[in-house]
């Protein structure tokens, strides 16, 4: 699958600077920010600084260090933010149309701090 990235989405302006957020966590390869609609009383958001589309995307074409940069910068919010646990949180990355993405760069939801019900409701 080839991916065409637009470099003038929100989360890319973003990470230029371009557009403020209130960061929770920066590091070499990865941005927290708190969510601007938050749907939870913990809802933030974590971009990788690649200009990765998708999470298949990012996880085919994002180097080693990406990839744990990513991973372990998400484990450090939730502990940072009280929500891992046994009491837990919900990870969300959406793609493509079918997945309902809104924002063409790979960003994952992390919300938490309240039950939060059913993902998807059974057919």
């Amino acid at each position: 699958m080839t991916y065409t990235y637009d470099p003038q989405n929100i989360f890319a302006r973003i990470l230029r600077g371009d557009i403020p957020n209130k960061t929770v966590m920066e590091t070499p390869h990865t941005l927290v920010f708190h969510d601007i609609r938050p749907q939870a009383p913990v809802h933030v958001l974590a971009v990788p600084k690649g200009a990765y589309v998708t999470y298949d995307h990012f996880a085919a074409e994002a180097s080693a260090e990406e990839i744990v940069d990513f991973h372990r910068t998400v484990a450090k919010v939730c502990q940072m933010l009280d929500i891992a646990g046994p009491e837990g949180y919900r990870a969300i990355t959406n793609a493509g149309e079918h997945g309902m993405q809104e924002v063409p760069h790979f960003h994952m939801h992390i919300l938490g701090g309240r039950p939060l019900g059913r993902l998807v409701e059974l057919i």
